[in-house]
């Protein structure tokens, strides 16, 4: 943060990586504070590039003079079992509808991805918070 320039809004957004539009909800979110819409996009776009449309948070901080600095998350641990699981969505009533199964090794990857995010302090403690996850969308684990 440059000497002198106060935040005036932190903004927390999901839009996927490499193809974000200024539609809602960035547009309007953004637009609210006075940042530079078509700027934001494209920087955001050229840096999530190997995402690939998937789902990602970002925090944007909105300072003072209009100018932002934003930081992009891991995806949502939801986003990451649908992908790993092959599913469209999760289920409606997880605990007796069974959608579709992740094994252990892939919880441990999710869980080494969002280890940044996460409030775990080992990996173990990550893993249980990614099966917690699954366990409320349906889908089971194997080993």
């Amino acid at each position: 943060m440059a000497k002198g320039k106060k935040i005036t809004a932190t903004i927390k957004l999901q839009a996927p990586g490499g193809q974000a539009t200024p539609s809602p909800p960035i547009g309007p979110a953004l637009g609210q504070h006075g940042v530079n819409i078509g700027q934001f996009v494209q920087q955001f776009n050229a840096s999530t590039t190997q995402l690939n449309g998937m789902l990602v948070t970002v925090v944007i901080s909105v300072y003072s003079d209009r100018s932002f600095t934003y930081e992009v998350k891991s995806p949502p641990a939801a986003v990451l079992l649908k992908d790993a699981a092959g599913l469209a969505k999760g289920s409606g009533v997880p605990h007796r509808e069974k959608v579709g199964t992740v094994t252990q090794a892939q919880v441990r990857e999710m869980a080494e991805r969002k280890m940044a995010d996460l409030n775990a302090t080992s990996t173990e403690g990550a893993m249980l918070q990614i099966a917690g996850t699954a366990r409320s969308m349906g889908i089971d684990i194997v080993d």
